[in-house]
């Protein structure tokens, strides 16, 4: 077996662009409330209460996702690898127990753009994926199109103010 090289590597990325100021998206990266109303695709919940964030070097993650169609449960977690508020994340993503060394890492790039709006950078390496993939791209581009909704309509992650 030969081993794989970064530019082999599975991953794929997504740039979206949030008519949102940069500090509130960090917000709706690194914060329970937050986290909680947006991270899974549209179609599946986040079980109450499974949220938490420790959004610090070194510091861990874990929510669990919902199938309400048949019940079926999608716990995951990670360890921050780098934060740098409010620009950029790195971190595992996997299931509670993964080797974080093996887990996959996504990064995540905050960038300001005119207009309080911010251009986001998601990249994630150790997955393959594409539009219309039907499984991770697409899962991540709706949780995405779920927070731009959140963040235009209520003006903040969470709604509160």
């Amino acid at each position: 077996m030969t081993e794989q090289t970064a530019t082999t590597r599975k991953q794929f990325t997504i740039t979206r662009v949030f008519d949102a100021p940069r500090d509130l998206v960090w917000q709706a990266w690194t914060t329970e409330a937050d986290a909680a109303e947006w991270w899974h695709p549209r179609g599946i919940e986040i079980k109450p209460g499974s949220v938490s964030v420790d959004a610090r070097v070194g510091g861990r993650y874990a929510y669990t996702m919902v199938n309400p169609a048949d019940g079926q449960e999608y716990p995951t977690a990670g360890v921050y690898r780098e934060v740098t508020p409010p620009e950029r994340l790195v971190y595992t993503w996997g299931s509670p127990g993964d080797a974080d060394d093996q887990a996959p890492v996504i990064t995540v790039e905050l960038r300001e753009l005119p207009d309080d709006r911010t251009e986001m950078l998601f990249h994630l390496v150790g997955i393959d994926g594409a539009p219309g993939d039907e499984n991770v791209y697409d899962g991540w581009y709706s949780a995405f199109d779920m927070l731009a909704e959140q963040l235009a309509t209520t003006g903040t992650a969470s709604g509160a103010r």
